[in-house]
């Protein structure tokens, strides 16, 4: 039996879930038989996992794509896995009625497009993928077997996502406790949507393929996770140990969290878009309240139709039971589409009016005994929306394309009037105790929104559905917690080998050498940091914008055969983003600087051989135009600075000349300085400054400056 099945001990199979829904922050995981468990996924910063492109992504969006990017366009089909049978999310993204375009940017070959086999596995990436299992302690699979995925949402060109499993059973610690990693797997990234066109006769996805085939590391845990806040503890925990691998990409989408989240009176249901790690705990707390809300209403539904009470917890449910359920929830619900288009040729809603005008139906269905269960938008304490079955006959709806939907519940409203309530409830002859759902849309969408909308109606007869959701955002960011239907749990259909890549073997020795050459972790380079004379911020500063191998590299003598640099002197450069200051204005990009100018041009600073303000246009130079940085000695590097200061006028000014100038510039200012006080120091900085022709280094200046006008005030 699968770990999320043994949801629940004894005594809850006994009792009814206590908690109240408008108040799921307080939610007893305990008592409901919570379970969870993360997938972490996170993109590696190598080239593509088969194809040998590199893994850049192009930020256009679809009106910026260049003319010259050639479009590709597709059908995709479900197909029987090696089992024989068609994976039940594939089946229904079939029946969405879809056709694809592929954009092809330079990073796109004929692999991307799938008219080319794939390559074997990247080296480096399957490198960083066993570094990362040895550090959670996870054992290797000796033998590394791509598989292909079925996904025939459009994100893969080829109808499949290939996955490789490098290793099981694991551990991560965190604060509460251990957390079980059951596999980690190396896999494919997917295509980016960049557009949804819809007709009266289907849908047209558009996808750019930059980031189809980066390479993933997926991370799966046990559901080890006791509370929503461990669940962000742990995701916490595991994106610090992957990140300090110093492999993996940084900055927005780099890294996906998913949450598979149950408690015993519902089940198993996987959440993505977790972007933001605050979230995670009010996200699981509302799909807590959610199932249990669900739980609630099923109970209801069979109280009222004298059908037999769901048990408490899911592993009590008996088959010949929930068959009997079903038969019954399906007569009581026949999936009976009415075109209702004719009642509303006077709508006042501008939607309906305007669906209709373009040669879209309105239809609907009658949902028996419904009456008042659909629910209107309430919120909780916190702004979230509380859970109700008419959001989730909308969300269901929705994946067959359409905007949503309009149920009894909620009517009048939106336009439509009472006596078009009435029409619709005398058409399909309704007494007080049935519900509806309406939907505008081309026949065929509507049919298929309605029909989704019946299933899940259907479907409230019992627990909830086995599912993909996803977390509804607004902005960026998740607007409530809340989440809405994405497609079906996929099933074990999905799975089959990929012959076309060579089995990759893990020798012993491949292995020890991982074990043996571990990156430091996240202490141990902060405990190598704090032995330099750095405050507390710069530590976690460098540590944030993982530049603490740069920094000792350099404080430790070198790079190049430079001697040390000061450690305050060299992470202040390092922090003020110095090395992006040299690029700017060339054609490349910061990553290309090398730090050895860098540090070159800030040995001939705290040497005084230039001026502060003479640091990031001299760097560019020797980056550009001088003598080679490594073939030279140093001192010969540090005399090349002082020729290209003295040419520049980035010499400093001698102290005396400095403390001369600043006296004048306190004697022509007095007046200011009274009144201002050290406020007066940035007009007096310009002044020095311009009576020294810029020579002067801008510290040293206001060092001077600070003291003399303390002195005055003293």
């Amino acid at each position: 039996m699968s770990l999320w099945n043994r949801a629940a001990s004894a005594p809850l199979s006994a009792m009814e879930p206590l908690g109240d829904v408008t108040d799921s922050g307080n939610l007893d995981p305990v008592g409901l038989g919570f379970m969870c468990g993360l997938e972490i996924h996170q993109q590696l910063a190598t080239g593509k996992l088969h194809s040998r492109m590199p893994s850049k992504l192009f930020d256009h969006s679809i009106d910026e794509v260049p003319d010259d990017w050639s479009r590709s366009n597709r059908r995709l089909r479900a197909s029987e896995g090696e089992a024989g049978q068609i994976d039940v999310a594939a089946r229904f993204e079939q029946r969405r009625n879809r056709s694809f375009v592929y954009v092809q940017p330079p990073n796109a070959g004929l692999i991307e497009l799938d008219e080319a086999p794939p390559l074997e596995h990247d080296a480096e990436a399957v490198d960083v993928v066993l570094t990362m299992a040895a550090m959670m302690e996870a054992k290797p699979v000796p033998a590394l077997q791509a598989m292909r995925k079925t996904v025939v949402d459009g994100s893969n060109t080829s109808g499949f996502q290939r996955t490789t499993l490098i290793a099981t059973d694991g551990s991560v610690v965190t604060p509460t406790g251990e957390v079980g990693v059951d596999v980690i797997c190396l896999e494919e990234d997917s295509a980016r949507r960049l557009d949804t066109q819809s007709s009266s006769s289907g849908e047209t996805v558009v996808y750019t393929l930059d980031r189809l085939g980066m390479p993933l590391v997926e991370v799966a845990t046990a559901p080890d996770v006791q509370t929503p806040e461990h669940a962000k503890e742990t995701a916490l925990t595991l994106g610090t140990l992957l990140r300090d691998t110093r492999r993996v990409r940084r900055g927005l989408g780099s890294i996906r969290q998913d949450l598979n989240v149950s408690i015993a009176c519902g089940d198993r249901v996987e959440i993505k878009g977790c972007q933001n790690l605050d979230w995670i705990p009010r996200i699981i707390s509302l799909e807590m309240a959610r199932q249990l809300h669900m739980y609630r209403l099923a109970n209801q539904l069979r109280d009222e139709a004298a059908l037999p009470p769901l048990p408490p917890n899911r592993d009590d449910d008996e088959v010949p039971v929930e068959n009997r359920v079903a038969a019954a929830a399906t007569s009581r619900l026949p999936l009976e589409i009415h075109d209702l288009s004719d009642l509303f040729a006077n709508c006042e809603s501008d939607v309906v009016r305007r669906s209709l005008g373009e040669g879209s139906v309105m239809q609907g269905v009658a949902l028996a005994g419904f009456a008042g269960k659909l629910g209107r938008m309430e919120t909780d304490s916190e702004g979230a929306q509380l859970p109700r079955l008419g959001r989730e006959l909308a969300s269901a709806a929705k994946l067959a394309g359409v905007a949503g939907i309009f149920h009894s519940d909620e009517l009048p409203a939106y336009g439509i009037t009472e006596p078009e309530v009435g029409a619709v409830r005398d058409s399909l002859s309704l007494d007080d105790s049935d519900a509806f759902v309406l939907c505008v849309a081309p026949a065929w969408q509507s049919e298929l929104a309605l029909e989704s909308a019946i299933q899940r109606a259907r479907r409230a007869y019992h627990r909830i559905p086995r599912e993909v959701r996803n977390v509804v955002i607004r902005r960026g960011q998740p607007e409530d917690g809340t989440t809405t239907a994405m497609r079906p749990l996929p099933g074990g259909a999905r799975m089959y080998p990929e012959t076309d890549i060579p089995v990759l073997e893990i020798t012993l020795e491949h292995w020890d050498g991982i074990r043996e050459n571990l990156p430091l972790n996240s202490e141990q380079r902060r405990a190598r940091l704090h032995k330099h004379d750095l405050s507390d911020n710069q530590v976690e500063a460098i540590l944030g914008a993982e530049l603490d191998d740069v920094l000792i590299t350099a404080v430790e003598g070198g790079p190049c055969g430079c001697p040390p640099l000061p450690a305050k002197a060299w992470a202040s450069t390092l922090l003020e983003n110095t090395r992006a200051g040299v690029a700017e204005g060339t054609d490349r990009s910061e990553d290309e600087v090398p730090w050895p100018v860098l540090t070159l041009a800030v040995h001939a600073r705290e040497e005084d051989i230039i001026t502060r303000e003479g640091l990031i246009p001299l760097a560019r130079k020797l980056w550009l135009e001088g003598p080679s940085f490594t073939d030279t000695e140093f001192d010969q590097r540090l005399e090349w600075f002082a020729t290209q200061a003295e040419e520049a006028g980035f010499t400093p000014a001698a102290p005396g000349a400095v403390e001369l100038a600043v006296d004048e510039a306190i004697a022509e200012s007095m007046d200011m300085i009274k009144e201002r006080g050290m406020s007066a120091m940035g007009p007096l900085m310009g002044l020095v400054m311009q009576k020294l022709g810029g020579s002067a280094d801008g510290k040293t200046v206001s060092e001077i400056l600070r003291r003399k006008i303390s002195e005055l005030d003293g």
